[in-house]
């Protein structure tokens, strides 16, 4: 049975944008992160290449990567999940400097000879989730997987059990995340960028040696150490948002070496910070729209009868938030405010599954005798990666950290005003929001690695991209644009007509068939292939 959980946030609360930092060419002081003139795998020290992974039984998984415990619950089959650690270089153009140590997970196949394949490595996106937590999550979903492949997963570099970033404190990012998402005077602005600066210098002072070494360029050559590690001549890989992101790039760098790979709800490579931002504020807000019309369409929505209505009541409930923020039943006080309302709704537009807890929250925060945000609150902490018992995993400070690492684009407040009314006129709920975002990078203190990310991968396999028509974080238009970057014949498209983010656990049996048909059969889809 599918489970509904959210894969990866890719709208941050408090400004950050999926996708990478943009704006203006960094201050030349500030550190370039290492990514250029680094050793391809095979160069490595045999310390790197032919050490051996001690596995053994996951213990409980650590406050920075979540509070599943699905990494300690048996298999299927009754097996245990396993975990080690993988050492890699933190900078691969100075091998015998410093190391990193990489959290692993795995759930063994018990296929032998001809009927094994080799491993099938995930990421799910983020950038910042992790991978040790959200497999075993989702195992059941891929366990008929587990028939051809060892099911491995990671937590990347800067990530949860892998020296995740941490910025600020839990009380801190309790305030953090329940601040003004967006300003509206001058006042408003400075305050904005101030708790922007805080959070920088909070990332440079528990964070500031690993910094320039989070570049997805990093991770991808991590993928390769791993793929060698564990004995496979070629890289088997499932990767879903930011993952198909960093599945392009290893297949630029290393397009000989992908084997059997999938890319679900697919990252646009080629547009730039700006264009990412409003692209994913137009993918919110056709999502937005959608759970709308299903709203509307039912006897108890709390937003009315007519789309437009529910729209403006609920640009309404948010307007009423930012000045007065509603009680909740949450154990430490905290109360509804309108930038933890705009999360809670953003997550529950990853999926249909969640649009029934949506419609409660939203019911429970308009009831005129007794209005609660209880359930927006727990939503918005979801999103925020608050855990239950009010820590944080570190995955809205590892994505703001690898973005502003990739990106060589700097905003300032000018450029934000110039397409502030672009963006309004996309979405007048998400775009002042994403908008604003474009200045989480402005005061990094790493120089990022580029505008966007080459994943031109003349010579790999056939690579599978799976797009979603109704996809919030990823717009399906991505979809063809990644094909076009990967060049020649590599990317063949599979379309997913439905909603939420992330075609494979949806529970289309089309997208699973032709998803399994390839992994373990080795037959790929034709190219356009649509299911429904």
């Amino acid at each position: 049975m599918h489970r509904a959980r959210l894969l990866v946030p890719a709208l941050l609360t408090t400004g950050a944008l999926v996708g990478g930092c943009a704006g203006a060419s960094a201050d030349a002081e500030r550190p370039a992160s290492a990514v250029e003139g680094a050793r391809d795998t095979d160069d490595l020290p045999k310390s790197f290449t032919e050490q051996r992974l001690e596995w053994s039984p996951c213990p409980p998984p650590d406050s920075s990567q979540g509070d599943d415990t699905a990494t300690t619950a048996p298999l299927p089959d009754g097996g245990e999940w396993e975990c080690a650690t993988l050492t890699a270089p933190l900078d691969y153009t100075d091998p015998e400097g410093d190391t990193i140590d990489l959290a692993m997970v795995r759930a063994r196949s018990e296929a032998e000879g001809d009927d094994r394949i080799g491993s099938l490595l995930f990421n799910f996106g983020g950038p910042g989730g992790s991978g040790v937590v959200t497999l075993p999550a989702f195992g059941e979903d891929y366990d008929e997987l587990r028939r051809s492949f060892d099911l491995v997963s990671f937590d990347p570099r800067g990530v949860g059990d892998s020296e995740g970033v941490r910025c600020l404190d839990d009380a801190e990012l309790d305030e953090y995340f329940a601040s003004d998402l967006f300003p509206e005077t001058r006042e408003q602005e400075r305050a904005y960028t101030g708790r922007l600066r805080q959070f920088t210098e909070g990332c440079e002072e528990r964070s500031g040696d690993l910094l320039p070494h989070l570049t997805t360029t990093a991770t991808a050559r991590d993928l390769d150490l791993m793929r060698r590690v564990l004995g496979d001549d070629k890289l088997h890989y499932f990767g879903i948002s930011y993952g198909t992101e960093l599945g392009g790039v290893y297949a630029h760098l290393f397009p000989r070496r992908v084997g059997r790979a999938v890319f679900d709800a697919v990252v646009d490579p080629s547009g730039t910070s700006e264009e990412g931002a409003k692209g994913q504020a137009e993918g919110f807000q056709r999502a937005l729209e959608n759970y709308l019309d299903h709203c509307v369409d039912q006897d108890d929505c709390p937003l009315g009868g007519d789309r437009d209505e529910a729209e403006e009541r609920l640009s309404a409930l948010l307007e009423r938030l930012r000045e007065q923020p509603l009680p909740t039943q949450d154990p430490d006080d905290r109360r509804l405010t309108e930038a933890l309302a705009y999360g809670g709704i953003a997550q529950s537009l990853y999926s249909e599954d969640f649009w029934p807890y949506l419609t409660q929250g939203l019911a429970d925060a308009t009831d005129e005798e007794d209005p609660d945000g209880s359930v927006l609150l727990a939503l918005g902490d979801a999103m925020n990666g608050r855990n239950p018992d009010g820590t944080y995993t570190t995955l809205q400070s590892s994505l703001t950290a690898i973005n502003c690492a990739d990106s060589d684009r700097r905003y300032d407040e000018k450029d934000v005003r110039d397409v502030l009314g672009e963006f309004e006129d996309t979405s007048a709920i998400f775009g002042p929001p994403m908008a604003w975002s474009l200045l989480t990078c402005t005061d990094w203190p790493v120089d990022g690695a580029a505008a966007h990310p080459d994943v031109s991968a003349e010579g790999s396999e056939p690579i599978l991209l799976i797009g979603t028509t109704g996809d919030p974080a990823t717009p399906y238009e991505g979809t063809s644009r990644m094909a076009d970057a990967l060049g020649g014949d590599v990317a063949v498209e599979l379309t997913y007509e439905g909603e939420g983010h992330g075609a494979y656990n949806s529970g289309n049996s089309c997208v699973r068939d032709a998803t399994h048909a390839y992994l373990v059969d080795g037959e790929i889809p034709d190219d356009g292939t649509t299911c429904d």
